[in-house]
């Protein structure tokens, strides 16, 4: 198989598994955008124009977001230390709480799922995934 085919077998396998996901998560408390941007925030602080680029949206679309998360606790805004003008966003652990329950229903889910698959699969999906990481860190 070339590089472009197997380009597009794994943008169509990764869409249909996040499409899988959001599915799951639909009758959450949260939605799948609101978790992704909690996720981003579960490590550190980041700064509101690095969240954007992240999530491969414009500024405005993840002010919008924040915006909705700060108003539910989930998430704090802040100030830059070397710089006022830049703001920043903490999650709370409010928002903590919430993408501890949002993870565990995938969680849940994707395991529930995976003990259908024979061992070998379940070993060669294992084995897949060290590939998958350094594919999309490299973006």
């Amino acid at each position: 198989m070339d590089t472009r085919e197997l380009a597009a077998d794994v943008n169509q396998t990764l869409r249909d598994a996040i499409l899988l996901l959001r599915r799951v998560s639909a009758d959450a408390d949260i939605s799948t955008p609101r978790l992704a941007v909690l996720g981003s925030l579960a490590e550190n602080s980041r700064r509101m124009s690095e969240l954007a680029h992240e999530h491969g949206v414009r500024l405005p679309t993840m002010t919008a977001q924040v915006n909705r998360l700060e108003r539910d606790g989930l998430v704090e805004r802040g100030r830059g230390d070397d710089d006022a003008r830049v703001v920043t966003v903490a999650i709370t652990e409010r928002g903590r709480e919430a993408l501890r329950a949002g993870r565990a229903v995938r969680i849940d889910y994707l395991a529930e799922r995976l003990s259908t698959l024979t061992a070998s699969e379940r070993r060669a999906i294992a084995a897949a995934l060290p590939a998958l990481a350094r594919l999309s860190k490299g973006a």
